[in-house]
């Protein structure tokens, strides 16, 4: 009797190779996503801001931002519901941000209250958030140069999304009050007090673009949006 020996054919071999190929992707795959087996991945970490000061305006401010740079504002009176913005910073703005959140122990075991007397300048609160963790303190007023630096960060954002805030009013309800809103941003950008002003680029192009705004809003609005694109 004649033995023959089997061999499997090229087309079944084939296929073999290629389901253990593919299963082996998928299992790599698995284990590098940490998401399908039940595990998520820990958010970035965030910093937030939060000023009160009853009677100003507005009475409440809160900026948060992770460390992609995305983030979100929020300005109202107190009584009202939160009504967050989302913002994009820039990427020197920050890590500008977090290197001074670094510089204060992440806000971790710190005291930066000055226990002078001094008026009520409101309060504020700093807040770090990371893998699950969060660190606060809160003060009136300091002197702790760091933290006023980070502050100051803070309030130049905060003053161009209010900007943005009374400027999208104005586009909607009061056309005679854009001039004035307009003469206010060039008198804080030529003091430097506004951080990443980029962000008010879309409803300056509106305003500029539209022909229905009087001529001087126009106007203001182009020479704006030309020191901001042109810094230099």
């Amino acid at each position: 009797m004649e033995h023959h020996s089997i061999q499997a054919h090229p087309v079944q071999s084939a296929f073999r190779i290629l389901f253990c190929l593919s299963f082996s992707i998928f299992i790599f795959g698995i284990a590098a996503t940490p998401d399908l087996l039940g595990e998520p991945s820990q958010p970035p970490e965030k910093l937030t801001y939060i000023k009160v000061m009853k009677g100003s305006v507005p009475e409440y401010q809160a900026i948060s931002v992770s460390a992609n740079g995305v983030g979100a504002y929020d300005g109202r009176k107190l009584d009202e519901s939160p009504k967050p913005r989302p913002l994009k910073l820039s990427a020197s703005t920050t890590q500008m941000l977090f290197t001074l959140a670094k510089s204060l122990g992440d806000f971790r075991s710190i005291q930066l209250e000055s226990h002078k007397k001094v008026a009520d300048l409101g309060l504020k609160t700093f807040i770090y958030d990371h893998d699950g963790h969060e660190n606060k303190v809160q003060f009136n007023y300091t002197r702790n140069r760091e933290a006023q630096d980070l502050i100051d960060l803070f309030e130049g954002i905060e003053s161009v999304e209010q900007h943005i805030g009374s400027l999208e009013f104005s586009a909607r309800y009061d056309h005679l009050g854009l001039p004035g809103e307009l003469m206010q941003i060039e008198i804080d950008l030529n003091n430097k007090a506004l951080v990443d002003p980029e962000l008010m680029v879309p409803i300056l192009q509106k305003i500029a673009d539209d022909s229905q705004y009087l001529h001087i809003a126009q106007e203001r609005a182009v020479d704006i949006l030309h020191r901001i694109q042109n810094p230099r």
